[in-house]
C-alpha cells in the first residue's frame, strides 16, 4: 500500500493546473464511484472570512448535543488529516489512502486537482462513518467549488471581501455572485454581516430560498458578559461568550446558531448544547492567544491573509491593550495584497519580521520586507523561513511583549511547529494542535 505522503505528492501532478474550478470532472468520477447524496442534515459554509469559525461552532454545538458530526475544512495548518474530522477524531492516514485508491481507479483518465481529490476523499470517509450531520466548508468561492457538488440543507455565507479575484471576479458583486452559488431552491440561506450584499439576497429570492439575515431574521444582543440569540424559532438568553476571541465571533456564532436552528426539527439540539458548544469550541490560528510562561512573551496566531481579515485582527489587537511592544512575524503569499494588509496593521505593530513561505505562490522574506518598508512605520527585518522569524522575534521580545504571527495558514502552521519544538506550547494545548 502506498503511503499518504506518496498520494499527496502524486495528486499535485495529475492536473496541469493547481486550481481549475468546475464540477463536471467531479460529477463523472462520483457517478463511477456510485456516490449518492446522504439523507442526513448538511450545512455548507462559504465566505471570504469567518467560514472556519462558523463551521467550528456548528460542529462543536452538534457534538455537545450528543450527535456524531463530520466536518470538512481547508486548508490545514500542520497535517493534511486536519481537513477531515470524523466526529471526535481526525481522519486516519489509512482511511485517506483507501479513499485515494478508490478515487484513482474511478477517475481513470479524468484529471482531478489536488483539492478535488481531497473533497472526494472527504465525502467517501464521512459517508462510511454513519454520522448524524455534516458541516462542509467551501474551499474557494462557492458556485464552482468542489464542495458544492453536495446539496446542503442550509447554506451560510459569512462575509464578502476582495480575495482570489483572479478566479472569482474583481468586484464585490462578482464575488458575492459566486458565493451565492451554494444556495439551493427552497432551502434556507443564512447571510452574515450587518450589510449583506444585495446580490446574495437577490440570488436567494430568485430560487425561493428562505432568507435569514443578521439583524433582520436573526440577531445577537450583548448582555453583560454574555449575550442573547434571537432567531426564527429560538430565543436563547444568557449564552456564554464564544471561546474564540474577538468581537467578530459573536456574529460568527450567531450565524452558526441560525443554521443549526433550521435543522433542529430533525436533530435534538437543546439550549444547553448551544451554550456548551460555544464554550468548548477550539480552532487554532484564529486570534489564538498562547502564553507559555510568565517569563515568555505572549504569542497571538491568526491566519488573517487579506485586508478584511487584517482589519479584524487590528481591531482585536487594539481591544486588548498591552504594556509592551507588539512584534510581527508575517508571511504573506505572492498573490495577496501585502501592502493593504500591512497598512491596516501599521498602528498595531512596532517591529516586523518578514518570513519566506514555501510553495508555488510563495513570496520571499526579502520581497515582503521591501514592500512593507514603504508602508509601515516600524523596523522591518527579513527571515528565510517562519521558524527563523519566530526565533528572531523571540530572542528580542521581553515577557511584557507580544508576538503576532499572521498572514497565511502557511505562516501559522510552521509557527505552531516551531513553538512545539521550542517547548513553548502549553501541555494542555498539545492535543488540540497535534492530535492526528
Amino acid at each position: 500500500m502506498r503511503s499518504l505522503e506518496h498520494w499527496l505528492s502524486y495528486q499535485t501532478q495529475v492536473h496541469p493546473r493547481a486550481i481549475d474550478l468546475g464540477l463536471d470532472r467531479l460529477r463523472v468520477v462520483m457517478a463511477r464511484l456510485q456516490w449518492q447524496q446522504p439523507k442526513l442534515p448538511i450545512i455548507t459554509v462559504a465566505g471570504t472570512n469567518g467560514k472556519g469559525s462558523v463551521s467550528a461552532y456548528c460542529a462543536s454545538i452538534l457534538r455537545a448535543a450528543g450527535l456524531k458530526v463530520g466536518m470538512f475544512t481547508s486548508p490545514h495548518l500542520r497535517y493534511y488529516q486536519e481537513r477531515i474530522r470524523v466526529h471526535d477524531r481526525l481522519a486516519r492516514p489509512e482511511e485517506l489512502v483507501a479513499a485515494f485508491e478508490k478515487i484513482e481507479v474511478a477517475r481513470a483518465s479524468v484529471a482531478l486537482t489536488f483539492f478535488e481529490f481531497n473533497t472526494l476523499a472527504a465525502l467517501l470517509i464521512l459517508d462510511a462513518a454513519r454520522l448524524d450531520a455534516w458541516v462542509l466548508e467551501i474551499g474557494m468561492g462557492g458556485r464552482l467549488d468542489a464542495v458544492n457538488i453536495v446539496d446542503p440543507d442550509v447554506s451560510v455565507v459569512t462575509s464578502i471581501g476582495l480575495d482570489h479575484q483572479e478566479y472569482l471576479g474583481h468586484t464585490l458583486e462578482a464575488i458575492a455572485r459566486e458565493k451565492a452559488g451554494i444556495f439551493r431552491p427552497g432551502r434556507t440561506a443564512v447571510i452574515g454581516g450587518r450589510e449583506p450584499a444585495p446580490v446574495l439576497e437577490n440570488a436567494a429570492r430568485l430560487i425561493h430560498a428562505p432568507l435569514k439575515r443578521l439583524a433582520i431574521e436573526y440577531n445577537y444582543i450583548l448582555e453583560g458578559t454574555g449575550w442573547r440569540y434571537r432567531g426564527t424559532h429560538w430565543d436563547l438568553p444568557h449564552l456564554p461568550a464564544p471561546a474564540l476571541l474577538g468581537d467578530i465571533q459573536f456574529s460568527n456564532a450567531a450565524a452558526a446558531i441560525a443554521a443549526l436552528e433550521e435543522i433542529s426539527p430533525r436533530l435534538p439540539i437543546t439550549a444547553g448544547a448551544v451554550a456548551q458548544g460555544l464554550s468548548q469550541v477550539r480552532l487554532a490560528g484564529r486570534f489564538q492567544v498562547i502564553k507559555p510562561s510568565s517569563s515568555s512573551p505572549t504569542w497571538i496566531l491568526d491566519v488573517a491573509h487579506n485586508p478584511d481579515a487584517a482589519r479584524v485582527l487590528a481591531r482585536n489587537l487594539n481591544a486588548n491593550p498591552f504594556q509592551g511592544k507588539s512584534l510581527a512575524v508575517c508571511g504573506i503569499l505572492g498573490d495577496k495584497d501585502a501592502g493593504g494588509i500591512a497598512e491596516l496593521l501599521n498602528e498595531s505593530i512596532d517591529e516586523w519580521w518578514c518570513a519566506s513561505l514555501e510553495g508555488t505562490r510563495s513570496r520571499t522574506g526579502d520581497e515582503l520586507a521591501d514592500e512593507l518598508r514603504d508602508v509601515v512605520r516600524g523596523r522591518v527585518m527579513a527571515a528565510d523561513s517562519v521558524a527563523a522569524a519566530c526565533a528572531a522575534a523571540a530572542r528580542v521580545a521581553s515577557p511584557a511583549d507580544r508576538i503576532v504571527v499572521f498572514g497565511s495558514f502557511h505562516t501559522v502552521g510552521p509557527a505552531l511547529d516551531w513553538l512545539e519544538a521550542a517547548g513553548l506550547l502549553p501541555p494542555e494545548a498539545l492535543p488540540e494542535y497535534t492530535s492526528r
